[in-house]
């Protein structure tokens, strides 16, 4: 970088002039999130053609690359932080998380080793603990601090395939996966894709998957699952994507223990029902897993890009993910790198310490179970209003259709173009859906009743 630029950069950090202009942008989108449209306008995406440019051969104006970002990018957003998203299991916003994110982000932590940060090392090694607390797990179980669920399902899978394979004296590492002992994946009809891609990408093949007849609800049905043996992933999930339904978790785990084999949970969404008192029965006997992957982003409401995988097997987690190099300093103290694919991560464990320092176990419970009243509350009253309601609502998901698949394709067209509200569409069985996702703290009773006006009046345009 020249010295020019350089200065020109330092001047401008000195004078924190860039910030204060951000904070004001961040604090007018704030204000006006809970009553904006939840889509952007036709205008507003029109104008995005604004952005549309050749690469600048020369330095920008910082102040007005910021401007043109919130003049033209702030109304094109999809308002996923305030009460009437319901889309694509998108959790809102804590104030705490994303405030410890800026924070985190001007500190700019490398958490590949204690040696690059400390504090993350630290943050890290608390959070896993409060974790395994809050699950009720063993103190065995170290956790990952990953992206996402897809990232999480992932390193879940490589630890399964690494230990089953090691039982068959075939070491991954060393020997790939071509003429390696075949492992065998058993799953339900209804899992979610993400697994379906770990799958793929770890070279097992989805054509291998000997697949499970699941319950009306999406349930995975013991009855219908093959003989297990120590050679078998059995993947199951903690709420299922459309239904919110879990698997027979108590029931399943048992016959995979006494078969030795390896049990990964999906649990993007649905695990963190472990920290309500009033649902944790539907995650009866998920400590009997090996593995599980579950969200921040998701129900705990932390900023995006913050996803966890937990392993009881510790060696095989390393041994699947960990690099080496005689430049990386290894420690006594807890290096990130060692449960993660990446090394270069940023310290996304500060912003998911934050909510739960600040929720703490009885705000975890008011989240999660106010979640699951809101849900509720608007299956309660489309159905008053004729709606057809096609699940058990046990905890914030809800499927709603019309009396025909063309009305419902077409009411959910209207309240997607409305700006009321946003919501995604699906199959069910062989019929159109809406699926509603109840997951943001900002989700007021008013809200889900604003919303349920919506849907009333697009289906009259229907």
């Amino acid at each position: 970088m020249g010295k020019n630029l350089r200065a020109k950069m330092f001047l401008d950090m000195k004078q924190k002039e860039l910030f204060r202009q951000v904070q004001s942008y961040a604090f007018d989108y704030a204000d006006r999130a809970f009553e904006r449209n939840v889509f952007p306008t036709g205008e507003a995406i029109k104008d995005l053609d604004q952005f549309m440019e050749d690469l600048p051969a020369g330095e920008g104006d910082a102040s007005e690359i910021l401007a043109k970002l919130h003049q033209y990018g702030s109304p094109a957003t999809v308002s996923q932080t305030g009460g009437r998203y319901f889309g694509f299991v998108t959790g809102g916003i804590l104030p705490v998380s994303l405030s410890a994110r800026w924070l985190a982000d001007v500190w700019d932590q490398n958490t590949a080793l204690y040696a690059m940060s400390p504090l993350a090392s630290k943050l890290e090694e608390i959070t896993e603990g409060w974790l395994r607390d809050l699950f009720g797990f063993s103190d065995d179980v170290v956790a990952g601090f990953v992206s996402g669920s897809s990232s999480a399902i992932f390193c879940g899978l490589a630890a399964a395939r690494y230990r089953t394979l090691i039982k068959s004296d075939w070491d991954v590492n060393k020997k790939g996966v071509r003429a390696a002992p075949r492992v065998r994946i058993v799953t339900s009809r209804e899992i979610h894709s993400a697994v379906l891609k770990a799958i793929a990408l770890l070279g097992f093949g989805t054509d291998n998957i000997e697949w499970v007849d699941t319950d009306t609800q999406g349930r995975i049905m013991p009855s219908r699952i093959p003989v297990l043996d120590e050679r078998t992933i059995l993947i199951l999930q903690a709420g299922h994507v459309g239904t919110g339904a879990f698997d027979p978790f108590d029931e399943v785990c048992a016959l995979a223990n006494r078969a030795n084999a390896w049990v990964h949970i999906d649990g993007a969404f649905g695990l963190w029902v472990a920290g309500s008192e009033r649902l944790k029965n539907l995650t009866q006997g998920i400590e009997k897993a090996n593995s599980w992957s579950v969200d921040g982003h998701k129900t705990l409401n932390t900023p995006y890009d913050n996803g966890i995988v937990l392993c009881k097997d510790k060696e095989a987690l390393v041994q699947a993910l960990q690099a080496s190099g005689s430049y990386l300093s290894f420690s006594e103290d807890r290096d990130g790198m060692l449960y993660t694919p990446e090394m270069s991560r940023r310290a996304r464990v500060i912003e998911l310490w934050a909510a739960l320092k600040y929720l703490g176990r009885n705000g975890v419970d008011e989240l999660v179970f106010g979640l699951h009243e809101r849900a509720v509350q608007i299956a309660r009253e489309l159905e008053a209003e004729g709606f057809r309601i096609l699940n058990d609502v046990v905890f914030n998901q809800v499927l709603v259709a019309c009396e025909s698949d063309e009305i419902t394709n077409r009411t959910l067209s209207h309240i997607q173009h409305s700006g009321e509200c946003w919501l995604g569409g699906a199959t069910w069985g062989d019929q159109s859906v809406i699926r509603v996702s109840v997951c943001s703290w900002a989700t007021t009773a008013e809200d889900i009743s604003r919303s349920v006006r919506a849907f009333v009046t697009a289906q009259k345009h229907a």
